[in-house]
């Protein structure tokens, strides 16, 4: 009986201190106000820089306002969706970004730059995944230890692709038998036939 007493004492204070801490629909849409007008200032900061590095500064902007948005959202109404939703959006920002300054290459240089950005994005997003997958609730530890396992199984196989795409494209800035070598190399490091 007094553990019953002690666990709904500890459950009405850890609603009472949810509810305390709460963001209103008022503050919410405060916040989504001044990410809107810190966008808008970053964006036009822009307009004083020329060519790609307007560009990358654009997307650091738009990247900047995405991810203020999906951690707003993750405050207002935090669930595991969006602690995940908000990860995969930094990856998509740091993404765009790394991927726009690929444009400042050319040729193979360019190529790679891209591969790796893709590379870093793919990363970040199955590590999102997982840390979903963790952070559910399953009913048995055998179970959730099956879930995660699987979870890393899948993440690393896309990992392992992602980084066998960048690798492989470092292998075209040469020709001849040092390309046919370094082909091979990497599809046996990576684990392809």
């Amino acid at each position: 009986m007094k553990f019953a007493r002690t666990l709904i004492a500890t459950v009405a204070a850890g609603l009472l201190a949810t509810s305390a801490f709460a963001m209103t629909t008022a503050e919410h849409k405060a916040a989504k106000d001044t990410i809107s007008a810190t966008y808008k200032a970053d964006k036009k900061s822009c307009d004083a820089l020329k060519d790609n590095a307007k560009d990358v500064c654009q997307k650091e902007a738009k990247g900047k306002e995405d991810i203020a948005k999906a951690e707003l959202e993750s405050q207002y109404k935090p669930s595991a969706k969006n602690t995940q939703k908000l990860a995969e959006t930094r990856a998509d920002a740091a993404y765009a970004v790394a991927k726009e300054k690929c444009d400042d290459l050319k040729g193979n240089d360019k190529d790679v730059c891209e591969k790796d950005a893709k590379a870093a994005q793919v990363k970040a997003k199955e590590d999102a995944k997982v840390a979903a997958v963790q952070a559910k609730p399953a009913d048995s530890a055998a179970e959730k230890a099956a879930d995660v396992a699987e979870a890393r199984k899948d993440a690393s196989a896309e990992k392992n692709e992602a980084n066998y795409k960048a690798a492989k494209e470092r292998c075209d800035a040469q020709s001849g038998d040092a390309k046919s070598k370094c082909v091979d190399d990497m599809k046996r490091m990576y684990g392809k036939s």
